[in-house]
């Protein structure tokens, strides 16, 4: 059996892509987005006619009078929905959608963004509870969620490096974590110019590791999905784990190649841990995110890297519907 096939066996895997190709191909059970690669899949030739939909759609609802920026924003909704739509045509299970990222600090905007969200996916005739909405897991980002999950709607938490953001999403009630893996190993790497770590080391695979064994300890129901993978090794030592949102190129790699993949993370194993409870609260959550050097910087990296890619799909769209007419 190949590693992709054992691997599903105890983790839910999921495509990490807007490729829709590539999720018809690897059948996972969810699928989840982002700017960058709604940014990256908008560029294909294949996906020239689903843009130029959006933009048409964008145009006609708000009428001629529109200035161009309030079309493109808008059709960058309808193109997120779009890709939402056609993705949950092939999985059976969830897709995520993300909130702009320069909503990040602003807890009203991140909540009207995520209802105008579920709205245009329900006016298609897709119901709420196969949308995960993605949040930044700011401060900020987590109250909204917190409500938003109050009325339903299911949030998927991202850009999630420390312990303190994971703890504060589940106490949030959070559907679900997206603690990133390998952006944890890059800063690593570079701070200790080391070459590479052995993947039970794996300072990323350690931090998704702590904060399964937490969730599964006191019975957090937020599920655990880890991301943002550089290399298979990493995705292997953490077989068990909830879900893993997983690049079409690691995908191909484990369904490539045959053996066991043995469970490394078990809710069980969990249970019986030492493990110390630690409350979050707002001034606790800044301290530990304060003296957190890694977390700080890769959050704001992150939120910095969606928005530049945000901003290209923009300029993208813009030249786009000039041609349009």
């Amino acid at each position: 059996m190949s590693l992709l096939t054992e691997l599903k066996k105890t983790t839910r895997v999921v495509a990490d892509t807007g490729d829709i190709l590539s999720i018809e191909k690897f059948k996972p059970e969810d699928a989840t987005t982002n700017p960058s690669l709604i940014a990256a899949a908008a560029k294909m030739p294949v996906y020239a006619e689903l843009v130029d939909g959006a933009l048409v759609a964008a145009k006609k609802q708000l009428g001629a009078s529109a200035a161009p920026k309030e079309i493109v924003d808008h059709a960058i909704d309808e193109l997120s929905v779009e890709f939402g739509k056609r993705i949950l045509k092939i999985v059976p299970g969830r897709v995520s959608t993300e909130v702009d990222a320069r909503l990040s600090f602003d807890e009203a905007g991140t909540i009207a963004k995520a209802k105008k969200l579920i709205s245009m996916y329900e006016s298609a005739g897709v119901g709420k509870q196969r949308i995960l909405i993605k949040i930044a897991s700011t401060w900020e980002g987590i109250r909204a969620a917190e409500k938003l999950e109050a009325e339903g709607i299911h949030c998927n938490l991202t850009l999630l490096f420390g312990m303190h953001q994971a703890i504060a999403c589940a106490e949030a009630k959070a559907t679900l974590i997206s603690p990133f893996v390998g952006r944890i190993l890059d800063f690593f790497l570079k701070k200790t110019g080391q070459a590479s770590y052995p993947p039970a080391e794996d300072p990323g695979v350690v931090s998704v590791t702590r904060i399964y064994e937490y969730f599964k300890h006191f019975g957090h129901q937020t599920e655990v999905m880890g991301a943002s993978f550089r290399n298979t090794g990493e995705i292997l030592e953490l077989a068990g784990c909830d879900l893993l949102t997983i690049s079409p190129k690691l995908l191909d790699e484990l369904d490539s190649k045959e053996g066991a993949v043995p469970r490394k993370l078990d809710p069980e194993a969990a249970k019986t841990a030492k493990v110390e409870r630690i409350t979050v609260t707002e001034a606790t959550f800044r301290s530990m995110h304060q003296a957190d050097e890694m977390a700080t910087f890769k959050l704001q990296e992150g939120i910095d890297g969606f928005t530049k890619s945000l901003v290209e799909l923009e300029k993208q769209l813009e030249e786009r519907l000039a041609t349009l007419g």
